[in-house]
């Protein structure tokens, strides 16, 4: 299980948006029904990340997020960096994958901010500690020391500046 957190989750990630660019070329932008069900899907995921439909609402939105060509969020493994160490496997694809679709959602919700990397990446991180929160309360061994963390930065107020951190140091120009 290390090795396929480690190597395998990094790799679909990057996979996933280097075929982006081919299919995105085979349609056009969002309908505003799509950007509807995203953000739904989003929110959904961020409070109920067990229920019926989430396995089918990550895979719609995956595949959306490769084929749309009018939204696009980064990537960048420094938010959530011990989620890919391979160390623990507390559902760290779904609090990765959280951090995309949340991002996009706040995309969606606020154009006006589209190009504020720190905000797209701010609202990420925060959907994805939603969804880690919301696990802990149906799993409560699935906890993360890195993910408690962030809640008490949250809690404090620091959370974005940790967000500018990440932003400068260990995601710069991955955009």
């Amino acid at each position: 299980m290390r090795i396929f957190v480690r190597t395998i989750v990094p790799l679909l990630i990057a996979l996933v948006f280097s075929l982006s660019a081919f299919a995105q070329s085979k349609r056009g932008p969002a309908t505003s029904e799509e950007r509807a069900t995203a953000v739904k899907a989003a929110r959904l995921l961020e409070t109920d990340p067990f229920g019926k439909d989430a396995k089918k609402a990550r895979e719609w939105f995956t595949l959306w997020l490769i084929e749309v060509p009018d939204i696009s969020v980064e990537v960048c493994t420094g938010y959530l960096k011990p989620l890919y160490d391979g160390k623990s496997k507390n559902y760290a694809t779904e609090i990765a994958t959280q951090m995309m679709f949340s991002s996009a959602a706040f995309i969606i919700e606020h154009a006006d901010q589209a190009k504020d990397r720190v905000a797209v990446n701010l609202a990420g991180l925060e959907g994805a500690v939603k969804t880690y929160e919301a696990i802990v309360k149906e799993k409560p061994k699935a906890k993360w020391e890195f993910l408690d963390g962030l809640i008490a930065k949250r809690e404090k107020g620091e959370l974005r500046a940790y967000v500018e951190g990440i932003a400068e140091n260990d995601c710069k120009g991955k955009r």
